[in-house]
């Protein structure tokens, strides 16, 4: 059975290039618009994985982040953030260093920024759905 993973990404651009990427490694792909759509999705389709945007409209990637995080039949499914966000001077692990020192929830399992790095973000995947 394949593995699913849901993308979750305001930008459409994005949305198609890390689905072609996911799928030419053999996963099944969701995809969402915004946070309010990903918990939806999320919830609805238990994907074995999430790629997670922070800037979107509607509801954020930090606030999707944190409900997921504090629901216990979600907090275990594993979350790849995936996002432009930089930090002061350009900084592009900021929002990684912000996220990852938050008490009250766990730091996610791995953190790109955009532009992805291929080779590495499959890398990533395949590591944390390897069971």
């Amino acid at each position: 059975m394949k593995k699913k993973i849901l993308i979750v990404d305001d930008e459409p651009a994005i949305v198609s290039y890390l689905e072609m990427v996911l799928q030419d490694q053999g996963f099944d792909t969701l995809t969402a618009g915004n946070g309010n759509e990903a918990l939806e999705a999320v919830r609805k389709n238990r994907p074995d994985l999430v790629t997670l945007d922070i800037t979107m409209p509607e509801a954020s990637g930090t606030r999707f982040y944190k409900e997921m995080r504090t629901d216990p039949e979600l907090s275990q499914i594993p979350v790849i953030i995936v996002t432009a966000v930089t930090g002061l001077g350009g900084d592009k692990y900021a929002y990684e260093k912000f996220i990852s020192n938050r008490r009250l929830v766990p730091a996610p399992e791995a953190f790109f920024p955009k532009p992805i790095d291929r080779e590495a973000f499959i890398q990533a995947v395949n590591g944390l759905l390897a069971a």
